[in-house]
């Protein structure tokens, strides 16, 4: 046994790829078969296998999921509890019930992420290993799942500690993931339908967009001035058409809405896929990200589906962050059984676009290059990233989607029986379409609707016509035979003019002629424009014929009370930092009489914060001399009230110093010094030591203090010291025998 551990140590020193030629206990021959020694590995003899009680080692698969999505990258991540480490360690993915003889035997591919940490196995490539063996206690790599019918996987460690010590455990270092099917716990993309759609007719749907990201739930480095959600964009489309998907690259439309909130770009490029696209999906942003829905209903927008163009997919960024976005990919609304989904809710983790490379919420622009794959943010990602938990923990989801069927049209063809709740909803629809016809007027059926009078997205109008076939009672009249309804060109939608909040129509103009035919307008302008900056695409006016004929003795006077012009652009804020207000203005076409609209509007506007300068305090008196005699100084000093903010003038000098001499010390006499001897000089020694002290005539002081605390820590104080009477002699004035005071600068270096 002692000359079997021998080789096991000269093995750890002297191979190169130690956890291999370790764990395996033999070196593979050249030209041997890589599938042979990779399964020597895993039925390589273990010492101290611990199955049951506390597991220094674990192997996890971040978010600790049960299941894995065929196709999906996942971070595997190896940990030691502290104390413990280990030095090497070996990782292999297998298909359940496989002994690893043969390259079938694997399933997935490890990709490396740190190679001064980790590498390919030398003599079997499935496999990774250490790059040096050195003390360590966590390593991570990403593994990206097989395809679909693969079935049940097997992911397994071995950890070498101490040079010889093996743990190959059934436990903490054994996963088994099954494969998943098309349901999304992170809110992926899904997997687009292999059969086609067989629904009927068309559903109308709901989406309401309910965030859930707030300093509350998502308290580390949350970005408490700017947090929003940008305009929310997206489309029901066909399976030809992929807006965005986990594993793509993100166009640039895509790109602006993730980076900069602006969804312009990514309407313009739905837009151009023409039929692919049923309705578009917009709802406006939301500042700040989160508040109470009893303060702010949840946005939400109304689109449709069809046979053809049955998924639905949208995204909107999180602001601020470099790039980071939630939504759905391809959620298909079309059932198995041919019918259409009743109601989806899906919690939303954020989403990397793949085009910035910051880690938090306000990093630099710094661009990705080469450009990256979409993919789902994760709890390792970054030590510094608002979202990171060392222990690779689920992200707490940041938004709930609910998407709710409200109509469907048309003859369906579902298998599964209609519930109570889709015939109320159905019920519901045909009642609002219901004719009002009078049964005394017979008409033919409608004519189908003619092509739209707009092939762009400005609005058109379309018609349908019947004919009246007899009127049964001449007193009751007969509706219209013509039929108008407004609408767009192809891949437009109706419900997408919310964003533009329009005025009521202004009455019509009077007519051009005062007899005749001639021409009438009327006019309507935009209260509000949309939140994303976009133009809208309404019109302000319409223009219609109209005839007059003429009344003897009678002139029509028309009164055209409040045309008004659009508003003008906002001014420029009325402040350059800070705080202030900015205006707007609209003309007045018509009789000033006739109107009370208001002409200006103005609104609070916030720009970048005013620097503020330092503000000091007047000086103080200056202070005694701090010398009796003789030449000494005096100070005087001010106190900083208010530090510099936002880049404010720094503060100036808070002490000030200058020169004073009250008079000249007084010599003393031969007299007073004393004569020879020694004991004439012990007391001159005394009798110098009490003139130090009695410098004032008929004065004895005592000595001086310690000097006080300063009374700051930097940037100018002061200390004091004092020399207070002892005794004063007979006759002495008050005035020239007093306490003393002295005052000195301290720490006058800067904070």
């Amino acid at each position: 046994m002692g000359m079997y551990l021998h080789l096991l140590l000269l093995q750890y020193y002297f191979v190169t790829s130690f956890v291999c030629n370790a764990v395996a206990f033999v070196e593979e021959p050249s030209g041997g078969r890589s599938d042979g020694y990779c399964g020597r590995i895993l039925r390589a003899p273990t010492h101290g296998t611990r199955k049951d009680g506390h597991h220094e080692f674990r192997l996890r698969v971040e978010g600790d999921p049960e299941t894995y999505q065929p196709g999906r990258t996942y971070r595997v991540v190896l940990l030691a509890a502290s104390p413990a480490y280990f030095r090497g360690f070996t990782l292999i993915a297998l298909k359940e019930g496989r002994e690893g003889t043969t390259d079938d035997d694997y399933a997935g591919q490890f990709q490396i992420i740190d190679e001064d940490d980790t590498q390919f196995m030398t003599n079997c490539a499935p496999a990774v290993t250490e790059s040096t063996p050195r003390r360590r206690t966590r390593i991570q790599v990403f593994w990206t799942a097989p395809p679909t019918g693969t079935g049940c996987v097997i992911l397994k460690a071995s950890i070498v500690q101490k040079k010889i010590i093996y743990f190959q455990e059934e436990g903490s270092l054994t996963i088994r993931l099954c494969e998943k099917g098309n349901d999304s716990s992170f809110g992926e993309a899904t997997v687009t339908p292999a059969m086609e759609c067989c629904a009927c007719g068309t559903a109308k749907y709901r989406l309401t967009f309910y965030g859930n990201w707030s300093e509350k739930v998502h308290p580390k480095d949350y970005p408490r001035r700017a947090n929003h959600w940008s305009a929310l964009i997206g489309a029901s489309h066909s399976k030809g058409y992929v807006l965005w998907e986990y594993g793509g690259y993100a166009s640039e439309g895509v790109r602006q809405v993730a980076e900069f909130g602006s969804p312009i770009k990514m309407e313009e490029e739905i837009r151009q896929k023409g039929d692919e696209v049923l309705t578009v999906i917009k709802t406006k942003a939301q500042w700040p990200a989160w508040q109470p829905l009893n303060l702010r209903a949840a946005p939400s927008a109304e689109f449709s589906v069809d046979r053809t163009r049955h998924l639905m997919s949208f995204l909107t960024m999180l602001g601020p962050s470099p790039d980071w976005n939630v939504g759905l990919s391809g959620e298909d609304l079309c059932t198995k059984e041919c019918g259409w989904v009743q109601r989806l809710v899906t919690d939303l983790i954020p989403w990397d676009a793949g085009t910035d490379g910051g880690v938090t919420y306000e990093s630099p622009n710094k661009p990705t290059i080469p450009q990256e794959k979409i993919r789902p943010l994760t709890s390792l990602d970054h030590p510094q990233s608002p979202f990171y938990d060392p222990e690779g923990g689920a992200i707490t989801p940041v938004a709930r989607v609910a998407v709710e069927r409200i109509a469907r049209k048309g003859e369906q063809c579902n298998v599964v029986p209609d519930t109570i709740d889709d015939i109320v909803a159905d019920i519901g629809q045909e009642e609002k379409e219901e004719d009002d016809t009078p049964e005394t007027c017979i008409y033919s059926g409608w004519s189908p609707w003619s092509a739209c009078s707009s092939a762009t997205c400005d609005k058109g109008r379309r018609m349908r016509q019947r004919m009246l076939k007899a009127q049964l009672d001449l007193s009751v009249p007969c509706p219209h035979t013509q039929d108008f309804q407004p609408c767009m060109g192809p891949g437009c939608s109706m419900e997408e003019t919310s964003t533009c909040m329009m005025s009521e129509w202004i009455s019509w103009s009077a007519c051009s002629v005062s007899c005749g035919m001639g021409m009438r307008s009327r006019e309507r302008y935009v209260k509000q424009y949309p939140e994303d900056g976009s133009l809208c695409q309404l019109h302000t006016e319409e223009t219609e014929k109209c005839v007059l004929t003429p009344i003897p003795l009678l002139m029509h006077i028309y009164t055209i009370p409040c045309m008004l012009s659009p508003w003008s652009d906002w001014s420029r804020c009325s402040v350059t930092c800070g705080r202030g207000v900015r205006t707007r203005q609209r003309m007045l076409k018509s009789d000033p009489a006739e109107c009370s609209e208001e002409l200006e509007q103005t609104e609070k506007c916030m720009l970048s914060e005013c620097p503020v300068d330092c503000m000091v305090s007047e000086w103080s008196e200056w202070s005694e001399c701090n010398k009796s005699c003789g030449k000494g100084h005096t100070i005087r000093t001010r106190m900083v009230k208010l530090e510099p903010q936002f880049g404010g003038s720094t503060c100036p000098e808070t002490i000030q110093r200058k020169k004073c001499k009250i008079r000249k010390c007084r010599t003393k006499t031969k007299e007073e010094r004393g004569g020879g001897g020694g004991g004439k000089r012990r007391r001159r020694g005394k009798q110098g030591r009490d003139a130090a002290l009695e410098e004032q005539p008929g004065c004895r002081m005592q000595p001086w203090t310690s000097w006080t605390e300063c009374t700051k820590p930097c940037r100018g104080g002061i200390q004091e010291r004092f020399m207070m009477v002892r005794k004063r002699a007979k006759g002495a004035q008050m005035a020239s025998c007093k306490d003393r005071k002295e005052i000195r600068a301290c720490n006058v270096h800067p904070c």
